[in-house]
């Protein structure tokens, strides 16, 4: 099955290039009219911009010294 038999398929592969403001305009243009008819694609693309702006707030808060130990304890040296 192609993608003109699922345009949600489509949308799939076309979301972390949406999300990152990489597709042509035409692009962009499609994503968004099909994210404007497709209730699922739309809490899809909803659910991945919720879970890149945990992500960015993640990597900007300090790692608790412990943690950091643990972490170091489970590392395998490369031989």
């Amino acid at each position: 099955m192609g993608h003109a038999d699922d345009p949600c398929a489509h949308c799939e592969e076309m979301m972390q290039p949406y999300l990152d403001h990489i597709l042509s305009e035409e692009e962009m243009r499609e994503a968004e009219t099909h994210l404007d008819e497709c209730e699922w694609c739309r809490k899809r693309y909803r659910f991945e911009e919720s879970l890149r702006v945990y992500v960015r707030m993640a990597v900007t808060e300090p790692m608790p010294a412990e943690l950091k130990e643990k972490l170091a304890a489970l590392r395998i040296p490369l031989n």
